[in-house]
């Protein structure tokens, strides 16, 4: 794979009007981060669970707040990148258009990394598959290919990011966010087909990063950017080298952030929080600044700050020395998976704590619980109501599906499809107060 493919500003549904835009304040990749903020989907974050339960009096991060920070890091992993190529080689930027554009490109699609993530975490994601799995809806199978019955039983929200991003909704007009090659390709964090993400014979791979409706629109992107193709059918990828760096400002911010919630939430001490991070930040004045500090979630907050830079830093040289392995697509791992012999085994135990102390909080657990419920429910109301609608509560319930996300052509697997659009798009209050609603359990007012 070469830079001069990979970095495109050819934009998605708007390909008859590429333009380089020279004279232009924003650059086509500034626009991709505008159009991503201002964003319905993305506004919806903010009431959309990262970890622990919402709404609380104490503040912890939500899918927003988390996206944004994400944003901010993916794009300090760009631009440190993008110093250094520049250093070594003062002009590269008369070789490869847009280089430059690295860190905004990086942010864009760290901004959208989230956006298919349905309501209450990943548990949402698990709810959806096992309805499909082990509910109701499993008497569709007979009626899908096995393709399409993989992307259901294996609900992938990466999947469904580049779904939103370049399905033509009905309503919304064809390429409706219409962002560059180069950004969309940049969230797909695994390229390949649902068969090929859930093939047990491999045992790196675990999720897939389109669904069997949007094949053709990843091999459009694909084939434009000149990413390696490893297989024809199922179908898979490697992955556009910027991925790297959405996935390491994500990995990163979710993994010390976390710890940072945990301790407002009291799950975690401050001594605890201080012995997983301390060793992370490399800085010699850095305990001469905590003993001047009185308030534990600044203490806290510093740690936090310290921490990150220590990663990134470590990241962005990491992505910097092993570009050409991986432009010739052979580094088989993720950039936090290769810190440096110090950062390493501090790194894994944050990880695992994370995964004992905090990911089995018993109010992560529930709001985990509730998910299954709520989005179950959902589905099991929804689904059929669109493949049959064939009586009077039927006809009620598809009402109730906005206009946008209804399939022109009424085949099983695009009314399914239909309906996990508009329940994935949900945030946790909607989800849960539609779910009461049509149970019975509350009645609606007029708003």
């Amino acid at each position: 794979m070469k830079w001069e493919k990979l970095l495109s500003a050819k934009r998605w549904g708007n390909e008859a009007n590429y333009s380089e835009d020279h004279n232009e304040a924003r650059s086509n990749f500034t626009r991709d981060y505008d159009r991503l903020i201002f964003s319905s989907p993305f506004r919806r974050l903010q009431n959309k669970t990262q970890v622990f339960p919402l709404p609380g009096s104490i503040f912890v991060h939500n899918r927003l707040t988390h996206s944004l920070e994400v944003a901010s890091v993916g794009r300090s992993l760009g631009n440190i990148f993008y110093n250094k190529i520049k250093t070594r080689d003062p002009k590269v930027d008369e070789s490869v258009q847009f280089m430059s554009e690295i860190g905004n490109i990086v942010a864009a699609a760290c901004l959208a990394h989230d956006l298919g993530n349905p309501a209450f975490g990943h548990s949402g994601e698990a709810a959806i598959s096992r309805y499909f799995t082990d509910g109701d809806g499993k008497k569709y199978q007979n009626t899908l290919t096995d393709k399409q019955w993989n992307d259901l039983t294996h609900f992938e929200g990466n999947a469904n990011a580049f779904r939103m991003l370049t399905h033509p909704y009905i309503g919304k007009g064809y390429g409706a966010f219409c962002l560059t090659y180069s950004t969309l390709a940049s969230i797909v964090k695994y390229p390949c087909s649902s068969i090929a993400g859930h093939d047990k014979t491999k045992i790196n791979r675990k999720k897939y990063g389109f669904f069997q409706s949007e094949e053709k629109s990843f091999e459009k992107i694909a084939a434009e950017l000149g990413l390696t193709r490893t297989q024809e059918i199922p179908l898979i990828y490697k992955r556009h080298p910027l991925v790297y760096l959405v996935e390491a400002a994500d990995d990163i911010c979710y993994t010390i952030i976390d710890l940072e919630d945990a301790h407002r939430l009291k799950i975690l001490t401050y001594p605890q929080v201080e012995e997983l991070l301390f060793p992370l930040c490399e800085d010699d004045k850095l305990r001469n600044r905590l003993d001047n500090i009185e308030d534990l979630d600044a203490k806290v907050s510093l740690l936090r700050a310290k921490a990150i830079n220590s990663l990134v830093l470590d990241c962005s040289e990491k992505f910097f020395d092993n570009q050409n392995v991986i432009l010739q697509s052979e580094y088989n791992k993720s950039l936090t998976e290769d810190l440096k012999p110090t950062l390493q085994p501090i790194w894994d135990n944050i990880c695992k704590i994370s995964r004992e102390k905090i990911y089995n909080y018993s109010s992560v657990v529930q709001i985990e619980v509730a998910g299954y419920k709520v989005i179950g429910g959902l589905l099991e109301e929804f689904i059929p109501a669109l493949i049959n609608n064939n009586t009077h509560y039927y006809e009620k319930l598809v009402k109730l599906i906005p206009p946008q996300f209804k399939s022109k052509t009424p085949d099983t697997y695009s009314n399914i499809q239909s309906v996990l659009d508009f329940i994935s798009g949900m945030t946790d209050l909607y989800a849960v107060e539609l779910f009461r609603k049509i149970k019975g359990i509350s009645f609606p007012t007029i708003d």
